[in-house]
């Protein structure tokens, strides 16, 4: 599939995704979603909430950075810049998916010239899909939302830290490699 093609694709699902995101303002009384938090919190929490959420995001995306950065080039399925798609919403709802997708192959590929990442079995796949999904179901206006969006968190903070360590061991295994004998 061609990149002019699969960025249609993308833009195509993000519909859905805009709309989830848009119903509690079309419907307001429809209770739940981000008004909802909003009359929970109030403004000035609500507006503390978003920004600690977009700084931690801010942090995760770097550590996803820092991952592709340290594979080496021919292992890495995308280039380490990519992950800051995740800002762009709707679209970064569905991008997600794929910027998950290729931190796992980069890693996958990196496992197979570093010994370091042997252990490694899902290479995030697990945790980082499944924050992704719930992620979506979260738009969900009912119950099943709000627990699809405390699932995607804690899959997000499982998969973070996979991240951490798995960045920890690349940076160790360069510096090993590099150490002079």
């Amino acid at each position: 599939m061609n990149k002019i093609t699969l960025t249609i694709g993308k833009v195509v699902l993000s519909l859905p995704i805009a709309y989830g995101l848009a119903y509690p303002f079309l419907y307001p009384t429809a209770g739940g979603g981000v008004l909802g938090e909003k009359e929970m919190l109030g403004t000035t929490g609500s507006a503390v909430v978003a920004l600690v959420f977009l700084m931690l995001v801010l942090l995760y995306a770097n550590d996803l950075k820092t991952t592709l950065t340290l594979v080496h080039r021919e292992s890495r399925a995308a280039e380490p810049s990519s992950v800051w798609l995740m800002f762009l919403l709707p679209y970064n709802f569905i991008e997600d998916f794929f910027i998950i997708s290729n931190v796992a192959k980069s890693l996958e590929s990196e496992a197979r010239i570093s010994p370091a990442l042997a252990k490694l079995k899902s290479f995030g796949r697990a945790s980082g899909f499944g924050w992704c999904l719930a992620q979506v179901i979260s738009l969900t206006p009912n119950s099943a939302g709000s627990v699809a969006g405390i699932a995607a968190i804690v899959l997000w903070i499982w998969h973070w830290i996979f991240v951490r360590r798995t960045n920890s061991v690349l940076k160790w295994s360069k510096t090993s490699t590099t150490a002079p004998a």
